[in-house]
């Protein structure tokens, strides 16, 4: 795991992980099935979400895993307690519950869902990654972002799909073509598809194949359920920030970084994660807008007057910029580990250990491609990349030659 190798971090201190489950068994099974990692996690088995929230009130935790049918305060109850009064804790489901209704009630609260049975890598697997970026979270006025449940939607996009859902003339590849407009819906129906409890074998980064295997019942339902998806209008948001402008740019990197890679004949996943990965790689900057409106009007305010790239400013204001937050949430919520790297490095390529991405290659192609036509204005994508990788892409007059044919 590249990423887990570079980004994990966080010092020797031993992560806090709390089990919850009404059966005692199936906590004496964990407890069990987890010994060898008693040097690593401090362990806590708690029978039952009120005893659970109890516990945490006197005993903050790293990650809390609970089953999700529980009597009294079940696991969707317990997560959203939770998610208000300990932001930071990682929220895992783990549960034989297969009722449709009951796994889209965890969806909101959860970060990431498992089934029953889990083995002892998948867990510990899930429960590493999910904590990845914590060090840099560490400042309490980042914590929104762990308690983030959706990336706010385009307004007309949702509105649009809630419309021909309610139709009775569409089809799936209508609803399909529909969410990639939006890089929330995106992100959240990737969650879902890539989660256990639909058992695909392989990682899914193509939004259209993720559309297809959860299908629009479940599809409607996500729609209809309160929490999944969200709009916000541009009026909330800094008034020199625009969600269109955004959508706009990253939906224009997605098509053109899946573009350089069929143009160049590679294979099918590095253009699905190339696509998936270029619609997402902004969604930090959404995040900072739509919970920091006046400290991130002032960000953008200062990039713009300063002329100094807007992901340092970021950097400076909150100790972490768009690309590692947005690749913090969208760790958190168990997307592919391959479109994670390219959205936490797309700004910073260079540091990845790797030299065979060819997706994140083409997102971050895509993007300097893009600015440099200045669509989005300041300090050009194009100009922060170092010598040694813009001649890896081929140099810089190469790079510039494709602008007018992208």
């Amino acid at each position: 795991m590249i990423y887990t190798d570079i980004l994990l971090g966080g010092g020797n201190m031993k992560k806090q992980i709390l089990f919850v489950d009404d059966e005692t068994q199936i906590l004496q099974g964990l407890k069990r099935m987890l010994r060898s990692l008693r040097d690593e996690w401090e362990m806590y088995f708690i029978t039952g979400g009120k005893e659970a929230i109890e516990f945490m009130n006197e005993h903050p935790v790293d990650v809390i895993v609970s089953d999700m049918r529980m009597p009294g305060i079940d696991g969707a109850q317990l997560l959203t307690h939770v998610a208000e009064h300990s932001p930071y804790t990682v929220r895992i489901i783990l549960s034989g519950q297969a009722d449709k209704s009951q796994v889209l009630r965890s969806i909101e609260p959860s970060h990431q869902y498992l089934s029953k049975p889990c083995d002892a890598d998948t867990l510990k697997t899930t429960i590493l990654r999910a904590s990845l970026l914590r060090n840099l979270m560490s400042d309490e006025k980042m914590s929104f972002i762990s308690s983030m449940r959706s990336l706010p939607s385009l307004p007309r996009i949702y509105s649009d799909l809630v419309s021909m859902l309610r139709s009775p003339d569409f089809s799936i590849t209508n609803v399909a073509d529909l969410i990639k407009q939006d890089m929330g819906m995106t992100a959240k129906i990737l969650q879902l598809v890539n989660s256990a409890y639909f058992g695909v074998s392989r990682t899914v980064s193509d939004p259209s194949m993720a559309v297809n295997l959860l299908g629009i019942n479940t599809i409607s339902s996500l729609v209809l359920l309160e929490g999944v998806f969200s709009s916000v209008s541009n009026q909330m948001l800094p008034s020199n920030f625009s969600l269109d402008a955004v959508w706009n740019h990253s939906g224009s990197v997605g098509k053109i970084a899946q573009k350089i890679l069929k143009d160049a004949k590679k294979d099918k996943q590095d253009i699905d994660d190339a696509l998936s990965a270029g619609l997402l790689h902004d969604c930090g900057k959404i995040i900072f807008a739509d919970n920091l409106k006046k400290e991130y009007e002032e960000v953008i305010d200062k990039s713009i007057r300063e002329n100094i790239a807007l992901c340092e400013v970021e950097k400076e204001a909150f100790g972490v910029n768009h690309a590692e937050a947005g690749a913090y949430l969208l760790n958190l919520w168990g997307l592919p580990e391959a479109l994670v790297e390219i959205v936490a490095f797309h700004h910073n390529p260079t540091s990845f250990s790797s030299s065979q991405s060819a997706a994140l290659d083409a997102v971050v192609t895509a993007n300097a491609l893009i600015d440099y036509k200045g669509v989005e204005g300041g300090v050009a994508a194009l100009d922060q990349l170092d010598d040694e990788y813009i001649n890896k892409l081929g140099g810089k007059k190469a790079l510039i030659s494709r602008v007018d044919c992208s």
